[in-house]
């Protein structure tokens, strides 16, 4: 006699939603990151939000490769996904930025409210993507922004410069690079990007004692990402094949 009534799963679904718990797992590093940065670990705090971006970087092409939205239809990978990037690129960066101190009082405060609150009305924006794949206005990547802060260890003048032009951008018509799925210039693209990252890590190896060489450097290869779309956009057979 049976007592359990067993249903046979898939092995496709099984691989498809793990796809799913490899992006959830961004969360679980996000909630490392806040216990870092409520304990003024921010070294601790930005390794968490490197290994987030890693994980972000990944799931995406393998859930295109394992076909997880026409094997699992009824989860929305991309809902999921803008939750976790909402936690690990605007709210988390933020909380650091306001918990440093960075720009004074009230002013980190100010700052960091501008970031999440203008962050989630372009997490609403269903045209945030152009057909090239470009983000259109900046793609809210605080994590990279205020890592960036910490790094060339910026002053409170240039702090609330960065974050209120990056807010401003976040509404105009301007592109932005998405490293991976942009085809223009895309080794080259891709190569600054793991450029970036390398002086970035050694940053942090050094707890942001960093050489004048690795600020320039990390500097420069940020300047790139940060307007590289606009570039491609106002000249659009650059890049081409």
């Amino acid at each position: 006699m049976k007592i359990f009534n067993y249903r046979r799963v898939p092995y496709a679904e099984i691989r498809a939603f793990s796809v799913h718990v490899l992006t959830a797992s961004g969360s679980f590093l996000a909630f490392l990151g806040v216990v870092a940065a409520a304990e003024r670990r921010f070294v601790d705090m930005f390794w968490w939000l490197g290994l987030a971006l890693l994980v972000d970087g990944i799931d995406g092409p393998i859930a295109r490769k394992v076909r997880v939205k026409d094997v699992l239809p009824t989860w929305s990978g991309d809902t999921l996904d803008n939750i976790i990037d909402y936690v690990t690129y605007v709210l988390l960066p933020a909380f650091a930025l306001y918990q440093s101190g960075m720009i004074g009082e009230p002013w980190s405060f100010v700052a960091a409210g501008m970031i999440v609150v203008s962050s989630a009305i372009y997490y609403a924006d269903m045209g945030m993507k152009t057909d090239e794949y470009f983000f259109s206005g900046f793609p809210v990547v605080w994590n990279m922004i205020v890592f960036s802060l910490f790094v060339i260890d910026a002053s409170a003048t240039t702090a609330m410069a960065v974050v209120v032009v990056s807010v401003v951008l976040t509404f105009l018509p301007i592109h932005f690079l998405h490293p991976v799925r942009v085809e223009r210039l895309r080794p080259v693209n891709i190569a600054i990007f793991l450029a970036w990252c390398a002086f970035g890590g050694y940053a942090l190896l050094l707890h942001f004692a960093t050489p004048q060489w690795v600020v320039v450097c990390f500097v420069a290869t940020g300047i790139y990402l940060y307007g590289v779309g606009a570039v491609l956009q106002f000249f659009p057979s650059l890049g081409r094949k």
